[in-house]
């Protein structure tokens, strides 16, 4: 049986892990999943992984609407108090015309998929520009 990562375990450095997926929306389903495969070597309650998944879903969604023209990449760096997913598609906007491209906290950045992430993780950074969409998601243990 696994046994979660506490400090005496090493747990102290960092551990990173990488994905690239087409950015296809039959393609969310992996990177939720590995999400939740790594936020469970901590010692997550089933609604934090349920809530974990859900908001890497939807960051993988606003990836996948608001920009690029490459794969999605996420990159899951965890700690031993919390996970750090980073979800982004690199490259020009895929939607020439599409709305301007904006960065910051405003509420309405990303639209109701940032917004429920935002409820659902303790931490998040948005950007989208000519470089592409990026979202970086925090959850930490016990919160």
């Amino acid at each position: 049986m696994r046994q979660p990562l506490s400090p005496q375990s090493g747990a102290n450095k960092s551990r990173r892990v990488e994905l690239h997926i087409p950015a296809e929306p039959e393609w969310v389903g992996v990177a939720r999943l590995t999400a939740a495969g790594i936020a469970s070597r901590l010692d997550f309650s089933i609604e934090d992984l349920e809530d974990l998944k859900l908001a890497v879903a939807e960051a993988c969604n606003c990836c996948i609407q608001n920009g690029g023209d490459g794969d999605l990449s996420m990159a899951c760096e965890l700690q031993s108090d919390h996970i750090a997913i980073a979800v982004e598609r690199r490259g020009a906007l895929a939607k020439p015309g599409a709305r301007q491209p904006a960065s910051g906290d405003d509420a309405e950045l990303g639209g109701l998929g940032v917004f429920l992430i935002r409820a659902l993780m303790d931490d998040v950074v948005y950007s989208s520009d000519q470089t592409g969409t990026r979202l970086t998601l925090i959850k930490r243990l016990g919160k």
